[in-house]
C-alpha cells in the first residue's frame, strides 16, 4: 500500500484525469468565464495533444542529450580541450537565440510542422546538458584517475567505468533542466503547425479566449512538475547507488 501514498503517482493520476475530463468541463469554465461562447477547447483531443507534446519534447531532448553529452566528453579529452571554449560559446549562443527566431528562419527552409520546432528545442536544450557534463567530469577527483590508471584501465575504460558513473548525478541535473525548459518551450511549436499542449494557449491568445489559455497552461505546468519530480527521484537513486559503492 506504500505506493498509494507516492506523490508522483498522484500527480500522474491527476494529470491523466484532467486530460480525460477537460472536454467535459464546460460547466466549470463557463461559470469562470461567462462571457465566452465556447469555454472549452474542442478542436483536438487533449490526450492527443499531450502525446504529441511529449513526442516532440522526447525527440528533441534525446538529440540534445546526444549532442550535449557527446560534446562535453569530447572537449574534456586531452586532444579536444582546445575546442572547449568554442563549443561552450556555440551552445550558449544556441540557447540565447530566441526559439521564435529559430522557427522564423527554419520554416521557410523546412516548412511548417514538427521539424523546425525540433531544431529550435535542440538549440535551446543543449547548453544545460553540456554544462552538466563538463561540471560532472571536472568533479571527478584526480586520485580516482590515478587509481584507475594504476589498475591498467585504458582511457575509454576510465570514461565509462569511472568518470561517467561518478559524474552521472550532475549530468542528470543538466538533463533535468534541459527537459523542463523544453516542456515549456515546446508550446510555441504550435505557432508553426505542430500539435502540442500549447495549441489551446496559442489559439486562446489569438482569439482572446482566456479559458483556452488556462486549460493548456495548467496541463503544461503539471507535466513539467511530474517530469521534474521524476528526474529528482532518478538523481536520488544514482546518489544512493554511489554511496552503496
Amino acid at each position: 500500500m506504500k505506493h498509494l501514498r507516492d506523490p508522483l503517482l498522484w500527480l500522474i493520476a491527476v494529470f491523466i484525469a484532467l486530460l480525460l475530463a477537460m472536454p467535459y468541463s464546460g460547466a466549470l469554465f463557463g461559470s469562470l468565464f461567462p462571457q465566452l461562447p465556447r469555454p472549452v477547447y474542442q478542436q483536438e483531443s487533449f490526450v492527443a495533444l499531450a502525446l504529441a507534446h511529449f513526442w516532440l519534447v522526447g525527440v528533441s531532448s534525446l538529440l540534445a542529450i546526444v549532442i550535449g553529452l557527446g560534446a562535453g566528453i569530447l572537449v574534456t579529452r586531452p586532444w579536444g580541450r582546445e575546442f572547449r571554449s568554442l563549443v561552450e560559446t556555440i551552445a550558449a549562443v544556441g540557447q540565447t537565440f530566441p526559439p521564435v527566431a529559430v522557427l522564423a528562419i527554419a520554416v521557410p527552409v523546412m516548412g511548417f510542422g514538427r521539424e523546425p520546432a525540433i531544431i529550435a528545442l535542440i538549440l535551446y536544450g543543449v547548453l544545460p546538458i553540456l554544462q552538466g557534463t563538463l561540471a560532472g567530469i571536472a568533479a571527478v577527483p584526480e586520485s580516482v584517475h590515478s587509481v584507475a590508471k594504476g589498475m591498467g584501465m585504458s582511457s575509454l575504460q576510465q570514461l565509462f567505468r569511472v568518470e561517467l558513473p561518478l559524474a552521472a548525478p550532475v549530468i542528470i541535473t543538466g538533463v533535468r533542466t534541459s527537459v523542463i525548459i523544453n516542456i515549456g518551450t515546446a508550446t510555441i511549436a504550435s505557432t508553426v503547425g505542430a500539435s502540442t499542449l500549447g495549441t489551446p494557449i496559442i489559439i486562446g491568445l489569438s482569439g482572446f479566449n482566456t479559458a483556452y489559455v488556462v486549460q493548456g497552461a495548467v496541463l503544461v505546468a503539471l507535466a513539467a512538475i511530474i517530469v521534474d519530480r521524476g528526474f529528482e527521484r532518478l538523481a536520488r537513486l544514482f546518489s544512493l547507488h554511489r554511496r552503496e559503492q
